[in-house]
């Protein structure tokens, strides 16, 4: 009796701190703005990637970011050297040159070329209309990728159009996410 009670202890704890991103594809999250208007959030990794491992692990895994992720956005995971194919702007983007039998770095995607990615991970934010604003590349932990989900979120990246006020708003910036 005693192991049950730790046993169901250990899962209720486990649901309550494991937080998991709702991610689904780039068409989904298209969709889904038809009905209820979030910014999208991309993850663009490849299988290769050991960063693009970490993000998932550190940062997409922590309970602040997920939650303000699930709230916030439509979350989605885009491999850029997969084969889904992409309906965006009356294009469809496939990735032609993938070759299934190739180890490690394969073809880039055309949407991950559309997006205009140069390096993995990159996270590339669009707005509630489906508009492309800018990725955002490299590992990012929980509270450096937090200022990005705010600003975005907030619109208030609208505002910042020159360098002296992006600096302004690091400075100013109150960082709430937590570590774990």
């Amino acid at each position: 009796m005693k192991t049950l009670v730790y046993v169901v202890a250990f899962l209720i704890m486990g649901t309550l701190t494991a937080q998991k991103v709702n991610w689904m594809t780039f068409d989904e999250a298209l969709a889904a703005q038809k009905n209820d208007p979030k910014p999208i959030m991309v993850d663009a990794y490849t299988d290769w990637c050991g960063p693009c491992k970490l993000l998932d692990k550190n940062t997409f895994q922590n309970t602040d970011v997920a939650d303000f992720l699930n709230t916030n956005y439509y979350a989605v995971k885009f491999n850029a050297e997969g084969t889904e194919e992409v309906n965006y702007l009356d294009n469809l983007y496939t990735n032609p040159r993938h070759d299934p039998n190739r180890r490690g770095r394969n073809s880039q995607h055309e949407f991950a070329q559309a997006m205009k990615l140069r390096g993995y991970p990159s996270i590339v934010f669009f707005d509630e209309q489906g508009n492309y604003i800018q990725p955002v590349v490299g590992y990012k932990t929980p509270k450096q990728l937090e200022i990005y989900l705010k600003m975005i979120a907030n619109g208030d990246y609208k505002d910042l159009t020159t360098a002296e006020k992006w600096q302004a708003y690091q400075e100013q910036f109150k960082y709430t996410f937590r570590a774990k």
